[in-house]
């Protein structure tokens, strides 16, 4: 019977256990919010919430009603029958893997050998002794047992944490811990008449082991409840621990239990399991025969369904379904908590390529650089264009001088341009600056690129070196309403650049803007005259680039 029993056991384990692979759950509870912390833990989560603290507080977390029935037996010296019994526990958490559960279990438990027990065996210093009437002769031993149990276990979860899933759909347990039991132990010693039960019943007996019992249970039924099992078991006065006897018809036993179970949730509110409960009792007279050999074991396999009780908008739910990874890789994944740092680049020479990656580190201050960090050089003539005079200069007039000037003779125009330049800025007064560049935009822009900032930055540094000069921003393009309004925000975006940019005084400026030329271009030059250094737009209205 025992056999049949385990293989039950184990098929209803598999079954439930099935569930507990391949699953996936939420990712449980919301750890900003304050109303599931109890008041006594609010200085932890609020100095958590502010990265004053590395761990979250423990949340308010709901208890657990449960009510479970199965399977009760006594493992002793006396064949076991099936019997049945009953519980009811609350179960509260001490964390995310230990929990306490008090619990009442009462049951019956019933047994009957399958072979005649000697009477002339029992041994003398037993009280009562309820087979003691049958001498030397054979009795049929058998027993009703009621069992009533109050417990305190200790339970261990075993499969909440983990690494690689959310909560838990399926919870595995192992328990341990006391009980004070309270066993009423009746033998059905005599008929339904008061009398024994002849020898010639108890000896003639079948050759198979199941006809055996089936013919003593017809033997023992005499069709009377409350006379089947008329006598109290006998108790061995010196059994061990015999903590005592409760009006000569109830044994108190301290014991101990030992088991584990599975459980698998339906709804955050409800789960069911299966349970296996041992309970030894430190006494071998549950089953009212004390062999001697060894104490009697009590088996309960229960069926349970289990509640979580408590408000759910001030609690979560019992810890044991709550995987305690949850926060670390919840934030891992999408930080809402940790303070992530600014990362630090270092740029030691400021042309905006870091360190890591500059193939230039020491390029002067405002000099344009390609995406190496090294000093650009449009014309590709090995001078730099932060000290390239010329810097477009033609491939057929290289080599070229120290400040990137070519070897072909200066153009007639441009010699005369640049000698009515000279004399121009002579009669303005030459402020003696030297050269400054001119700026280029795209075509219908007034936006300055990177390379327009870059050679600006260089030029700043040239009109810091001469602060009594003044310069003359100029923008060309008088065609028509647009070229003017377009040359203005050129103009516009040079000076605001410079001031703004390079802090460089407005009032060292002078504004001028819609006269003849190269409309993508703004120049720069250096006078001793006065002039404007704002003027109003001339069509503001108008769409710019």
């Amino acid at each position: 019977m025992a056999s049949n029993k385990y293989k039950l056991i184990l098929g209803l384990i598999s079954l439930v256990s099935s569930a507990a692979f391949g699953q996936r759950s939420d990712a449980g509870y919301d750890w900003r919010d304050s109303s599931k912390i109890s008041t006594k833990l609010l200085p932890q989560h609020s100095e958590f919430l502010n990265n004053q603290y590395p761990y979250p507080a423990k949340p308010r977390d709901q208890w657990e009603l449960g009510i479970g029935g199965g399977l009760s037996m006594i493992l002793g010296d006396v064949s076991p029958r099936p019997g049945f019994g009953g519980t009811v526990s609350v179960r509260r958490s001490l964390g995310h893997t230990f929990s306490l559960r008090a619990a009442y279990t009462g049951g019956f438990n019933f047994g009957l050998d399958y072979r005649p027990n000697a009477a002339s065996l029992i041994p003398g210093n037993t009280f009562p002794n309820p087979f003691g009437a049958y001498g030397g002769g054979n009795y049929i031993a058998n027993y009703r047992t009621k069992i009533h149990m109050a417990s305190l276990d200790a339970i261990a979860e075993l499969n909440n944490t983990s690494f690689y899933r959310g909560n838990p759909k399926t919870s595995l347990y192992v328990l341990g811990g006391y009980s004070f039991v309270a066993a009423d132990v009746d033998v059905n010693a005599r008929n339904a008449q008061g009398g024994l039960y002849t020898q010639q019943q108890i000896n003639n007996i079948p050759a198979k082991r199941k006809d055996i019992r089936t013919y003593y249970k017809d033997i023992l039924n005499d069709g009377n409840s409350d006379t089947e099992y008329e006598s109290n078991g006998g108790v061995l006065n010196g059994s061990r621990n015999n903590f005592s006897r409760w009006k000569s018809n109830q044994l108190l036993r301290h014991a101990v239990n030992v088991g584990g179970g599975i459980a698998r949730k339906l709804s955050d509110k409800v789960n069911i399991g299966l349970e296996q409960k041992f309970t030894y009792l430190f006494d071998d007279n549950l089953d009212a025969k004390a062999a001697g050999k060894s104490n009697d074991l009590l088996s309960f396999t229960s069926l349970r369904i289990n509640i979580n009780m408590g408000s759910r908008t001030r609690s979560v739910q019992p810890l044991w379904w709550v995987n305690p990874n949850n926060f670390i890789f919840n934030e891992l994944n999408a930080p809402q908590h940790m303070k992530i740092p600014t990362p630090v680049l270092p740029d030691a020479d400021g042309d905006g390529i870091t360190d890591q990656f500059d193939m230039e580190p020491n390029t002067p201050q405002g000099a344009p650089v390609d995406a190496r960090g090294v000093s650009r050089d449009s014309d590709g003539d090995g001078v730099p264009d932060f000290k390239d005079k010329e810097l477009l200069t033609s491939q057929k007039c290289f080599p070229v001088d120290a400040d990137g000037v070519g070897t072909c003779p200066e153009p007639s125009c441009c010699k005369e341009l640049r000698d009515s330049m000279a004399n121009w800025k002579g009669g303005m007064g030459d402020c003696g600056i030297g050269s400054l560049p001119s700026i280029q935009f795209r075509s219908g822009s007034a936006t300055l690129s990177r390379d327009a900032q870059a050679i600006l930055a260089g030029a700043a540094a040239q009109i810091k070196g001469s602060p009594t000069c003044k310069i003359r921003v100029t923008g060309y393009g008088a065609s028509d309403k647009r070229a003017q309004q377009l040359s203005w925000d050129r103009v516009n975006a040079v000076i605001r650049y410079l001031v703004e940019r390079q802090g460089i005084s407005e009032d060292r400026f002078i504004f001028s803007y819609g006269t003849e030329g190269d409309n993508n271009t703004v120049d720069l030059i250096g006078t001793n005259e006065e002039g404007p250094n704002t003027v109003p737009a001339p069509h503001p209205n108008l769409k710019r680039g």
